[in-house]
């Protein structure tokens, strides 16, 4: 089973990022696909279409929502059928009504909980709702606290802002359904099944740690948020089981990673003919060999090993491609 993220992923705005579309349809010749989305402004339906339009075969079966881990928290918090104060889109507002609870956009409505998500219609008037709720105490859940959103034109302010928002004048933090966090994971695991199981992401701090945390192989992708230098720099629970240029790699066989321990105290990591060396907190490419990836994960190989923060290490500018 193949569980991947979309944005940065999939397609970046409106456009199929390059080889993806081609990569899963491969991929799903021999294993189950499903897309996870932190964006809780959609229907799954929505997201299948939109994924159909890029020459995909998609159903809303095989599509799990923020707002669809959301809701199964909401399960587990408040009685059936309760009255739920929805702050986000009809994303957020068709799967709550569907699961059977009465959906208000009102604080006067006295609702047993408010759930928020993303859309990009949200003012002030909505989140001053969710304020004047919270007033008391009944739970909180939000969809995702991403603080950042890639769209067509650049990197937009996400979910995590205007929760931020609500925190501030409330005093207390959500609980929370989306990447990084648990819900999301456990929902896919138990719509898809057990097996073997392989997650693709482009964010560290989202995708990759959630997947970490899971227990799920993970697979950062460098066609979306997070690049090279980020990559050096992750820490322990953000750190991916593999990392691809492209969706290609998927169908490619991944390098073994080979060390080498000097007497000095030094140590050599070898992937394919590239070569990184470290001694001490000195970083330093010995060969750049014929795949800019394998010195890649050269570099982070060696700078994960040594178990000390990117901060203080003198790493060779050709490992994140600087001068």
């Amino acid at each position: 089973m193949v569980l991947t993220d979309l944005d940065g992923v999939v397609y970046r705005g409106k456009d199929a990022i390059p080889h993806a579309v081609e990569a899963l349809t491969a991929a799903s010749a021999s294993a189950r696909i499903g897309y996870i989305t932190n964006n809780a402004s959609r229907r799954p339906q929505d997201v299948a279409d939109h994924l159909t339009g890029y020459g995909l075969t998609v159903g809303p079966d095989d599509v799990v929502t923020s707002s669809q881990a959301g809701v199964h928290m909401l399960s587990t918090l408040v009685p059936d059928g309760a009255t739920i104060l929805v702050i986000g889109g009809v994303g957020l507002t068709s799967i709550v009504e569907g699961a059977g609870y009465r959906v208000t956009d009102s604080a006067d409505d006295d609702p047993a909980a408010v759930i928020q998500g993303f859309s990009p219609d949200l003012g002030w008037k909505q989140l001053a709702e969710a304020s004047f709720a919270l007033a008391k105490d009944i739970p909180w859940v939000a969809t995702n606290m991403d603080w950042s959103i890639p769209v067509e034109r650049g990197i937009a302010p996400g979910n995590g802002t205007l929760v931020a928002a609500v925190h501030n004048a409330v005093g207390r933090m959500p609980v929370v359904a989306g990447k990084p966090e648990r819900p999301i994971f456990d929902t896919a695991v138990a719509r898809f099944g057990e097996g073997s199981r392989l997650f693709i992401g482009d964010r560290l701090d989202t995708d990759i740690k959630g997947a970490n945390d899971a227990g799920i192989p993970s697979v950062l992708v460098l066609t979306g948020i997070d690049q090279a230098k980020q990559v050096l720099a992750a820490d322990a629970r953000s750190r991916p089981t593999f990392v691809l240029e492209d969706l290609r790699g998927l169908s490619e066989p991944y390098p073994v990673t080979e060390r080498h321990d000097a007497p000095d105290g030094s140590r050599t990591v070898t992937v394919g003919s590239a070569r990184v060396r470290m001694h001490g907190h000195v970083v330093r490419v010995e060969e750049h060999g014929d795949d800019a990836m394998d010195l890649l994960r050269a570099g982070a190989t060696a700078i994960w090993d040594s178990g000390l923060a990117i901060y203080g290490l003198d790493v060779d500018p050709a490992l994140y491609g600087g001068e």
